[in-house]
């Protein structure tokens, strides 16, 4: 392939890609106002209007920044490109430091660091005025700069020597050096799988144990019936941060732990809170986690290898604006072209996310009342403001969840899938 013929490819998969993401979006916006006015049959003795008109309006507001972001995005992306950005980037880092892995990770950082800068107007405008208006956001100034200091720290720490061992064996491991990226990368992954139940989430977050008894002793027993040992079940001050609620489990082997957001405890029933914890325990049943962590092994093992196939190709760095190949340049442009090609198979992963969410509603009807689940997703959905009709083909593009009338309408239906 000539570079000409790549950056025809690669204009023509961002035209698509951009073209289609902003389509999915306007569909969304028009579908959730068309419907504004109406909720829908099956929950109108459950959430009265107002409730629906707010989650229109929540909706909304976050797809017109989403529209604008993605417009950003693709002009971004071309800068760094085909505008020249990476490859003035790139010189200059070379100027300053050489060729060696310093100018790697220099390189790397100034990318991440140019694209943080000019995320931040949407992040904050998404978090200190969209979720501000409409009642989410709890976050204060100084927790989010802590929280931001606590981030850069991680990726420093973390970050910093996985892509100073992924560029040194990309360098000596020669034309297989991707299986041994790969090697390294799982089990970087599974560390901090790992560790971040004990070491990691409480630097931002307070997790104390459950004291409710009554509330515990049900959360055993429903342990015990689903034969799931965990280390405790904690308490998560969520509501530090946000308005929204959940609870998930998370961890390996013993370590595993419950967690509830104390916004989902003041919100649900007892009867409610035990539905919303067997569905999440329906993953584990169904060893959703550990399926979901080996197909993202496979395709990053995937990736990689077709990575190795690019690295050697002056085609590759020339049809996307970049002259001089090498191992750092190469690596942070496959990771920056790599959605482009890979969103319009989103409905793949989508749907899949969504088949294990239909299995852990059933799990979670045999082990509760049906009834109790359903009961607590319509809380869920009012108080976190989702709105009930979302656009079809969006919501398979974009949702890892089912909208909430096909999920209600199985937990319904009698059979193996449902009550």
């Amino acid at each position: 392939m000539t570079p000409y013929h790549f950056t025809l490819v690669f204009l023509a998969a961002l035209a698509l890609s951009t073209a289609l993401r902003l389509w999915l979006d306007i569909r969304h916006l028009r579908h959730v106002r068309a419907h504004r006015e109406r909720v829908p049959d099956n929950f109108a003795d459950r959430i009265d209007l107002a409730d629906h008109r707010k989650a229109a309006d929540y909706t909304v507001a976050k797809v017109r920044l989403g529209l604008l972001e993605i417009a950003v995005d693709a002009i971004v992306l071309l800068a760094l490109t085909l505008g020249g950005g990476l490859a003035l980037l790139d010189q200059a880092m070379r100027a300053w430091l050489g060729d060696g892995y310093l100018h790697g990770l220099a390189l790397f950082a100034c990318v991440s660091l140019l694209g943080f800068v000019i995320g931040l107007p949407a992040s904050l405008y998404r978090t200190f005025r969209i979720e501000a208006r409409f009642g989410f956001n709890k976050l204060t100034w100084p927790l989010w700069f802590a929280d931001l200091a606590k981030g850069a720290a991680l990726t420093v720490l973390i970050g910093g020597p996985l892509l100073f061992a992924v560029l040194w064996l990309m360098d000596v491991m020669g034309s297989y050096w991707w299986l041994y990226v790969w090697l390294v990368w799982l089990a970087t992954n599974l560390l901090v799988l790992f560790l971040y139940p004990t070491v990691i989430a409480p630097l931002f977050n307070k997790f104390t144990p459950l004291e409710d008894a009554s509330l515990k002793a049900r959360i055993e027993a429903l342990l015990t019936r689903c034969g799931f040992a965990s280390s405790g079940l904690f308490v998560m001050d969520g509501s530090k941060r946000s308005a929204h609620g959940n609870a998930y489990f998370t961890g390996f082997g013993r370590a595993k732990r419950i967690v509830f957001f104390d916004t989902l405890l003041d919100k649900l029933s007892t009867e409610e809170i035990e539905a919303v914890l067997a569905h999440e325990l329906g993953h584990f049943k169904h060893r959703h986690v550990i399926k979901r962590i080996a197909l993202s092994a496979v395709l990053s093992l995937a990736f990689l290898w077709l990575l190795g196939q690019l690295i050697d190709q002056p085609w590759f760095f020339a049809g996307l604006g970049v002259g001089d190949g090498g191992t750092a340049i190469g690596l942070l442009l496959f990771s920056m072209v790599l959605p482009v090609f890979l969103f319009p198979l989103a409905p793949l992963t989508s749907g899949l996310s969504r088949k294990h969410e239909y299995e852990a509603d059933a799990y979670a009807a045999k082990q509760t009342a049906a009834g109790d689940l359903i009961s607590a997703l319509v809380r869920l959905y009012r108080d976190n403001a989702a709105t009930l009709t979302p656009d079809p083909l969006h919501s398979l593009f974009h949702d890892s969840h089912p909208p909430a009338s096909q999920r209600i309408a199985r937990l319904q239906t009698p059979g193996p899938s449902g009550t």
